[in-house]
């Protein structure tokens, strides 16, 4: 039942070439950065990633990104990153652009157990006709694009069916979480952090605080230890390296 691991290089150190990721946080906010430099340091290619957004130039998902080893990417946001717009419209990134509720249902519903459900967001767009670019050839043109996605009526409004996802591994990082895997998640870190967690075969989390069997209060549990199966404790030094990608202050 401990499931706490000696180093952030141990617990990812199983992570094949090609694998599957789902990872947590929301822009910077959140993110399992130190999983995610022990992982580029392990030296895993070829990976597909779901997040919601792929980190900025040389923080977080962008760490990986600019050493060539991510492959396709399926997220919501993508402006902050401009090594990602350069890999994707030089077609050596295959990209999945989709409505943010959209994606956070389809992480819900995989790891839930539902392969798939119908809502209207994307009804009307490429989203849901198809056609969007999911990659492009080295002369900037499109090589490959979205299929259509299959449409019904319910209560007289149209929605498209779209597809739970689960990935092979999840990566994310919790304020708090005791030997069993039980998590908490604090604030802004809460966006994608708990669905990324729970759709990942095995998931690993970093986490600022550990904490014993028994002193986390079951009301408090995000995230149950079934659905945790490694644990990594931070120093203070790391769980005190928050980044945000832009600092807005008044003149």
């Amino acid at each position: 039942m401990d499931k706490v691991r000696a180093s952030a290089a141990e617990a990812v150190a199983d992570i094949p070439d090609g694998a599957s990721l789902a990872v947590g946080g929301f822009g910077l906010s959140g993110i399992p950065d130190v999983l995610i430099r022990a992982l580029h340091a392990q030296g895993a290619g070829g990976l597909e990633v779901v997040s919601n957004n792929c980190g900025v130039d040389g923080l977080g998902l962008g760490i990986l990104l600019a050493d060539g080893r991510i492959a396709r990417v399926t997220g919501s946001y993508v402006g902050e990153n401009k090594e990602f717009a350069r890999q994707y419209l030089s077609g050596e990134l295959e990209v999945e652009l989709v409505p943010q509720g959209t994606l956070a249902e389809r992480l819900r519903a995989g790891c839930a157990g539902i392969p798939a459900f119908y809502t209207p967001a994307g009804v009307g767009t490429q989203v849901a006709g198809g056609g969007l670019p999911l990659r492009h050839a080295s002369d900037g043109s499109v090589s490959v694009t979205s299929p259509p996605k299959e449409i019904r009526t319910f209560r007289g409004r149209p929605h498209v069916l779209e597809h739970g996802i689960t990935t092979d591994f999840a990566l994310v990082r919790a304020w708090r979480g005791d030997r069993h895997g039980n998590l908490v998640f604090r604030k802004a870190a809460a966006n994608f952090n708990p669905l990324a967690a729970m759709a990942g075969g095995i998931t690993v989390a970093e986490v600022e605080e550990l904490v014993e069997p028994g002193e986390l209060s079951p009301e408090a549990v995000h995230v149950p230890g079934i659905f945790v199966q490694r644990v990594v404790e931070l120093t203070a030094a790391q769980a005190d390296d928050k980044r945000i990608e832009k600092r807005t202050v008044r003149a």
